[in-house]
């Protein structure tokens, strides 16, 4: 899309291979974004008020200059195929992608020559876990909740409500209402391993009857998804193929926010292959002093050194939610993430950090 929208790229041939067509609202993105965004036409709803729940500190959250959005998969898979539809030059094929190199995708019913083109891969898969990397998973079940009496408040959205069972790990739901009548509930936990299905289940069914308390409902639609949170590098590059998205490192290891920094990477690649650069000069979701930020977060969740709901509460309850979003997009300075950083148990963070720093030296 973002090829398709520059003058100098919308002409380039482009093949495009999936496995599957897109018909079915599989999942749904939220973010938070100041102004207009490249894919604001389909923004389903968006809220500029959000509250934080937990068992120490619960509030409502002012966000400007920020509001957060939501985007249903199915309305983003069709947006893009009409636009795809117009461009000649653009192949869809769809079939499973068995192996590939920057010079042949070996595909399950055929083999493409890539010739001299570019190719970039978004398929993510686990490599073997290194020693001394940390690995959690951010795993989500979420349910459409139609009711037939209003429960819901559309001008605000639940971000996180840490009010649940931390049992398993850092644990949380949020609700994005749409209508009075209708809601995305989705729990979410920051853990090292998945749970069973009727786990998920059980804890939404509870925290629709305990915290929102609605007995009587309809689930229209279910979605289920698994992030990985990782301090393992992943090659950008690799036997001539450029990965992006999660499986290119776009993943922000501390917290799975993905979909901000892939519009980033897109966007950055767009512009250097107009300008007729190599397509990767931008910077991923993990560089810099960013990278040792995550990693320490990640370390103190691997490890359970406080829990999650804590450091969240500490973190909304002494600073601006807009400061943290912009630290979470990794577009602070360092002046400001200093001031963020003095809000969190601080000898606990800097142990954890001097950690990951020795580490990073080979110690």
């Amino acid at each position: 899309m973002r090829l398709l929208a520059n003058p100098i790229t919308c002409t380039k041939k482009i093949l495009v291979i999936d496995k599957e067509q897109k018909l079915q609202n599989d999942r749904t993105w939220c973010y938070w974004e100041a102004g207009p965004g490249f894919f604001e036409p389909i923004v389903t709803k968006q809220w500029d008020e959000l509250i934080f729940y937990s068992n120490n500190y619960s509030s409502p959250l002012n966000i400007v200059p920020y509001s957060y959005k939501m985007i249903r998969g199915v309305d983003f898979y069709n947006y893009c195929l009409r636009a795809i539809q117009k461009h000649p030059n653009i192949t869809l094929l769809y079939d499973e992608v068995l192996t590939f190199s920057g010079k042949t995708v070996q595909l399950k019913n055929t083999i493409i020559d890539c010739g001299n083109a570019v190719v970039f891969c978004s398929l993510y898969k686990p490599a073997a876990q290194q020693k001394g990397r940390h690995y959690l998973l951010q795993h989500f079940k979420g349910w459409m909740v139609e009711t037939e009496h209003p429960a819901f408040d559309t001008e605000k959205a639940t971000l996180m409500d840490f009010r649940v069972s931390q049992e398993y790990g850092a644990s949380f739901v949020y609700v994005m209402p749409l209508t009075a009548h209708k809601a995305l509930v989705e729990y979410t936990l920051f853990t090292g391993s998945l749970l069973d299905q009727h786990q998920y289940d059980a804890a939404l069914k509870h925290y629709l009857q305990q915290f929102l308390h609605i007995d009587a409902y309809q689930v229209s639609e279910t979605e289920f998804g698994v992030i990985p949170m990782t301090s393992a590098a992943m090659p950008p590059i690799q036997d001539g193929v450029y990965f992006i998205g999660t499986a290119g490192g776009q993943t922000k290891a501390s917290t799975g926010y993905t979909f901000q920094f892939i519009q980033k990477q897109a966007a950055a690649i767009t512009a250097n292959l107009a300008a007729g650069k190599v397509p990767f000069a931008g910077k991923s979701a993990a560089s810099g002093r960013f990278k040792i930020y995550d990693n320490t977060l990640l370390r103190i969740l691997a490890h359970k050194k406080i829990p999650g709901d804590e450091i969240f509460a500490r973190l909304f309850k002494k600073n601006k939610a807009a400061s943290i979003f912009k630290f979470l997009d990794n577009e602070t300075s360092f002046a400001a993430e200093l001031k963020i950083m003095t809000t969190v148990p601080q000898w606990t963070f800097i142990k954890a950090a001097i950690a990951e720093l020795m580490k990073g030296t080979g110690a």
